[in-house]
């Protein structure tokens, strides 16, 4: 990677200096779009206010009127199929089709055909008995949990792959099994309270242990066995000094968490990024990436700038969650997978040749559709022959460039989800007022209950044995955010099985904790 830089530009959002290197120059050229006006920050936190990740309503389907699950909130202005009616034959997103009109800007006229074409109200693929889920597929039997993939039996999780039996997990890269409240880790068994895990099994609030088994509040072991508070013992002592801790007890698990947290920050070494099997190239939480600069969360990433959350990438810019089947030459996209020479799209799966998209899947040779499923040559949800699209196409761009809007990714304002709902507001967090002064939109209705809970957090007993089955029946409040909750009967067997005892907080605040 060369150190040239070829030109500082001015942030249009947050006014900063920022850089745009050679190799930036050369991929733009390639795919034939100008060089962004946003800094790389801010070209992220605005993919960040598109993705509503986890943030779920009920509202009635507006083909078949049957209640479901959804990311949009009742009082969005946009039509919502479920996942049933959306997928099938009943519409047609052609039926939708207009034509381009150039005295108005490309953005105000995609954001009237958002509000006409029917929404997906889920990203939910091939899953069974998993419709509390959102960008995901492939799963059985997964429960509130998102960004997750070919699971069974996962439970508030978010960012699981290719595991089972897996509860309050974020980021298990591969084949984890009997987890619970573990972090950045794969092909791990029976672990609890866990961070930058790797073939370990049976460890209990350990941290950067790889090939280990049977270690317990410990930091930083390759391939060790029967380690307690980072040191060696005899199976036996180990044993028994495990055998010292009431593991079903709420009150044991408390002091054990604040002794875990103490642990990561007087005591374990920290790696400057966590960076493994990777060839020039620059980030953090990548693995097996080559010539990879400013990307995190990466796995098989080749010749890639500011990636986040991203899998099988090759030759592309500026994703967000993109990938997990092999995408090429895509730049300034969010939430989608299968794509080839794909640009400024958005919840895009399986399409080839498409810019400026939502919601459209398996399609190829589109332009500015919403919600096409195996379209060709559209523009506007119109179709035309492919003599037609690419005339039209290039004089929209044409349009598009004087109107300052070609190159830049879909703007917040026009997001069919508001800023408080989004990541955005994780990563980046702003208050009501600072997110209205740009223009952005905010949700004041987000779901939750509060004040009918029917067992105070109190009266729940300390060790899990003693919960009784009536529990399944009852609504508690959180510990936190005082936000009612309850809990399932595969939650229930789940902490029964594990020795772990009821959680006193709802299952965002235990994401947010996580998270943080």
């Amino acid at each position: 990677m060369t150190e040239e830089i070829q030109e500082i530009k001015k942030c249009k959002n947050c006014q900063k200096d920022f850089p745009i290197e050679a190799e930036d120059f050369n991929f733009y050229e390639k795919i034939k779009v100008p060089a962004p006006t946003w800094c790389p920050k801010c070209r992220q936190q605005r993919r960040y206010a598109w993705r509503n990740e986890r943030t779920l309503y009920r509202r009635n389907c507006d083909l078949c009127g049957k209640s479901t699950v959804t990311i949009y909130s009742p009082n969005k202005p946009y039509k919502v199929y479920c996942n049933e009616c959306w997928w099938g034959d009943d519409w047609d997103p052609s039926s939708y089709g207009r034509d381009f009109d150039f005295s108005k800007p490309f953005f105000e006229q995609f954001s009237e055909l958002q509000h006409d074409v029917p929404r997906m109200a889920l990203l939910n693929k091939r899953s069974v008995n998993s419709k509390y889920t959102n960008h995901s597929g492939d799963n059985k039997n997964v429960y509130l949990s998102f960004a997750c993939f070919d699971d069974e039996n996962v439970m508030y999780s978010t960012w699981v792959q290719k595991s089972r039996d897996c509860m309050e997990c974020s980021f298990i890269y591969e084949k984890g099994e009997r987890l619970y409240e573990i972090s950045d880790s794969r092909t791990s068994y029976q672990c609890q309270y866990g961070i930058f895990l790797k073939d370990c099994s049976n460890c209990f609030y350990c941290y950067d242990c790889h090939g280990c088994n049977e270690c317990f509040m410990s930091s930083n072991l390759r391939n060790k066995s029967y380690v307690f508070k980072n040191k060696q013992c005899t199976r036996e002592e180990y044993l028994k000094k495990i055998k010292e801790y009431e593991m079903s007890s709420f009150v044991t698990r408390q002091g054990l968490e604040r002794e875990f947290m103490d642990m990561m920050k007087q005591s374990a070494i920290h790696r400057y990024v966590t960076s493994e099997r990777n060839v020039n190239s620059v980030g953090s939480l990548i693995y097996d990436c080559r010539n990879v600069r400013q990307s995190f969360e990466a796995i098989r990433v080749e010749d890639c700038a500011y990636t986040y959350g991203c899998i099988d990438l090759k030759d592309c810019m500026d994703l967000y969650h993109v990938g997990w089947v092999t995408t090429e030459l895509c730049y300034e996209c969010h939430g989608c997978t299968r794509l080839s020479n794909c640009q400024f799209c958005h919840l895009c799966y399986d399409n080839m040749n498409v810019m400026y998209s939502d919601t459209c899947q398996n399609s190829q040779n589109l332009f500015g559709c919403v919600s096409v499923k195996k379209g060709e040559y559209m523009i506007f949800n119109k179709k035309y022959s492919k003599e037609d699209y690419e005339a039209l196409k290039e004089k929209i761009i044409e349009h598009m460039k004087k109107t300052g809007e070609y190159g830049e990714f879909f703007p917040p304002e026009i997001a069919p989800v508001y800023y408080n709902e989004t990541q955005g507001n994780l990563y980046m967090p702003m208050i009501k007022e600072e997110v209205l002064a740009k223009g952005w939109n905010w949700e004041d209705n987000i779901p939750g209950t509060f004040g009918k809970e029917t067992i105070k957090s109190g009266a729940i007993p300390d060790k899990i044995e003693d919960v009784p089955e009536t529990y399944l029946n009852e609504i508690f409040a959180c510990a936190d955010c005082s936000k009612n909750y309850n809990i399932t009967r595969n939650e229930l067997l789940f902490y029964r099985k594990e020795k772990i005892p009821m959680p006193r907080k709802c299952p965002n605040c235990r994401y947010k904790r996580r998270f943080d």
